[in-house]
């Protein structure tokens, strides 16, 4: 089963929980120990300016959209192995329909 539209205020208090202490969201705030996630839809990995990626992480060249995010978000580790992004993954499909709505939302 692929990505289908979830409720993107339960993805808001999802990032809030799981991502943010890593991550932020708006246009021109900084990079955590994860880059900012501004403009993730049709980027390809590893391209955030300023922040320090894996090779791994770089040469995946995945665009990130909602599939390749529905699939990646279950778990990082296997889907480019080498990433420095510690986080097991959300094995719900649920929780990450609702976390990709909400930084559909959140991120442009």
């Amino acid at each position: 089963m692929g990505y289908t539209p979830g409720d993107v205020g339960k993805g808001a208090s999802l990032f809030k929980t799981r991502c943010a202490q890593c991550h932020t969201l708006a246009a021109g705030e900084p990079n955590k120990v994860g880059p900012n996630l501004h403009g993730l839809f049709g980027r390809k990995s590893g391209q955030v300016e300023g922040f320090s990626y894996t090779a791994a992480n770089v040469n995946k060249g995945v665009t990130w959209d909602e599939e390749t995010l529905f699939e990646y978000l279950e778990n990082p580790k296997k889907y480019i192995p080498g990433t420095k992004m510690a986080f097991a993954g959300l094995k719900k499909d649920k929780d990450r329909n609702d976390l990709i709505a909400h930084l559909k939302e959140a991120t442009k």
